[in-house]
């Protein structure tokens, strides 16, 4: 009877473990499918920006570089008397947004803000104005901020580097406990590491699906509305961490007798296919699924990952476990066998990591000029040097020093594993990173230098943006942070530049409040010069300071 239960347990798990998969399966077939692009650009508008027009529009159209997904609530048009002049909810077709507008809501002014879902979910803000007949004093939006709380970025990023890291703890004792752990030793302290891990990696899934609500509709950690984790859920994002739940919990099943004891090859089939799924679900949720080459990078950004987890999840076992509880003749059968392993995940990651380079970065100057490429090239120098540590390990290996000896190799290990670590929180921020052929195709689209600075004060910091940064008219942002990099709330902005150079005195920018930290403005700018740029920022009756910068116009 005893044997029957077991068997019965078995053939339950498993029957539990393929249910899970073709659950996750069926979502994935249903979730709306994503366009390929990324990072969106608003292209032009109509009535277009700055314009005065003699008749009220009807509707306002603005036209993006690529296909949007709606945030509720946070595309408007306000109209002169601070007033909505948006009727009913705007229509959403790929790359073309249309917003209903009242006719009949006055001349003057009107301000446009928009914030949209990019086909990899990253939002994108912007406002504009245009005027009915004459312009006026452009009105105030006293809706929401719709910028994101820093802690909420901050915190997305945390929840992916967990994520990465409860992968290596669950892929690393799996692997070594199926295939090379000794039967005489205890499995406890793998299968511990082994949940840890699986429960890291479902508590990662579930904060930065969390997150990701008040990151595409602006706010901090629980500003969560229905209709905010509906959008999120109906996502492509949404549907890629629920499909990765399902195989978490399918492969949980599969787990408990791997981790118990020895199991057929069936089991091992299963968590084979539970695995690969689950990784799947980290590329079709970012900058792979909309590549120029989607099923090419999704593809190798999954191996990239896989490759990824064997080699660090192995490390962490034969620097905890094995060369610490294994004898010498079991580390002589081990060892050789894992620096195969090692040495064929490392030759993944190089040739997944060229591959991904090539698709995402495409020239020399973005690799170069853009924090994707930065970033990109401190993971190639740290890759480069942990790799030659583990070449350091692997000639230990091949002498067969490593078996008699263990300590050297345990040390050498534990550095890789160190710099590793290093490795995945730059990992982390990279999924974060505008990719780099976007941010040069932005760059090169929009036809301008762009200059960015953020400047400090005693009361405040002050991000400011100048765009194109050249002779002619120019756009303004001042974004404005307490000290603890919270939104300062702005009693008064004022603002000026000059060019002493060339004799222009100062000359006052016309400001717009976005939102109670957050002002934009135009102005001409008629020469090229170092442009000397003075923001006065109120923030009570009696509190101001002021800033300065020098702006480079060519």
């Amino acid at each position: 009877m005893t044997g029957m239960s077991v068997v019965l347990r078995r053939w339950t798990a498993r029957l539990t473990a393929v249910g899970g998969l073709l659950i996750a399966l069926v979502a994935l077939l249903v979730a709306p499918a994503g366009p390929a692009s990324a990072h969106a650009v608003l292209v032009s508008s109509s009535p277009a920006s700055s314009a005065v027009v003699p008749d009220a529009p009807t509707e306002v159209v603005l036209t993006f570089s690529e296909s949007v997904r709606k945030v509720p609530g946070k595309t408007r048009v306000i109209a002169p008397d601070g007033s909505r002049a948006d009727r009913g909810e705007p229509s959403f077709e790929g790359a073309v947004v249309v917003i209903p507008v009242d006719p009949n809501s006055g001349r003057g002014t009107y301000l446009v803000s928009f914030r949209v879902i990019s086909a990899d979910s990253h939002p994108v803000s912007g406002a504009f104005t245009y005027s009915v007949g004459a312009p006026s004093t452009p009105p105030v939006d006293t809706g929401s901020d719709s910028r994101a709380d820093p802690v909420v970025s901050v915190g997305i990023k945390i929840g992916k580097y967990l994520g990465y890291a409860g992968l290596l703890l669950l892929v690393g004792p799996v692997l070594v406990l199926a295939l090379l752990w000794p039967r005489r030793l205890s499995r406890r302290g793998p299968a511990r590491l082994a949940w840890t891990g699986l429960g890291l990696l479902a508590f990662a899934t579930l904060a930065t699906g969390w997150l990701q609500v008040p990151y595409t509709n602006g706010g901090g950690v629980f500003d969560l509305t229905g209709a905010g984790v509906s959008t999120v859920l109906g996502s492509p994002f949404g549907a890629a961490h629920l499909v990765r739940l399902g195989l978490l919990a399918a492969a949980a099943f599969v787990l408990r007798p791997l981790l118990a004891g020895p199991v057929g090859r069936t089991d091992l089939v299963i968590l084979g296919v539970l695995g690969g799924g689950a990784l799947l679900t980290w590329p079709l949720s970012g900058h792979p699924a909309v590549s120029p080459a989607p099923v090419v990078s999704v593809v190798v950004d999954a191996v990239h990952l896989g490759g990824m987890a064997v080699w660090l999840g192995g490390l962490v076992m034969l620097a905890g476990f094995l060369l610490r509880q294994a004898d010498e003749g079991e580390l002589s059968a081990i060892l050789p066998i894992w620096s195969r392993w090692a040495a064929l995940s490392v030759s993944v990651l190089l040739v997944a990591g060229v591959v991904q380079a090539l698709i995402e970065v495409a020239s020399f100057a973005a690799l170069v000029d853009t924090p994707y490429g930065r970033l990109l090239l401190g993971k190639v120098g740290l890759f480069a040097l942990v790799v030659a540590v583990a070449a350091y390990s692997r000639a230990l290996v091949r002498r067969g020093a490593a078996a008699e000896r263990p300590a050297p190799v345990r040390r050498a290990i534990l550095v890789e594993l160190a710099i590793t670590a290093v490795l995945l929180g730059l990992a982390a921020a990279l999924v974060q990173t505008t990719p780099a052929r976007t941010a040069v195709a932005d760059t090169a689209q929009s036809g301008s230098d762009y200059f960015s600075t953020t400047l400090t004060s005693s009361l405040y910091s002050l991000q400011v943006e100048v765009d194109p940064a050249r002779r002619g008219n120019n756009s303004v942002h001042f974004y404005a942070y307490t000290p603890d990099n919270r939104p300062q709330p702005v009693a008064e902005w004022r603002a000026t530049v000059a060019l002493p150079g060339a004799g222009i005195e100062p000359i006052e920018v016309p400001l717009l409040p976005l939102t109670d930290n957050h002002a934009t403005g135009e102005i001409n700018l008629p020469a090229s010069g170092d442009w000397q740029l003075r923001v006065t920022v109120r923030t009570s009756e009696i509190d101001q300071a002021t800033v300065a910068t020098t702006v480079a116009v060519s």
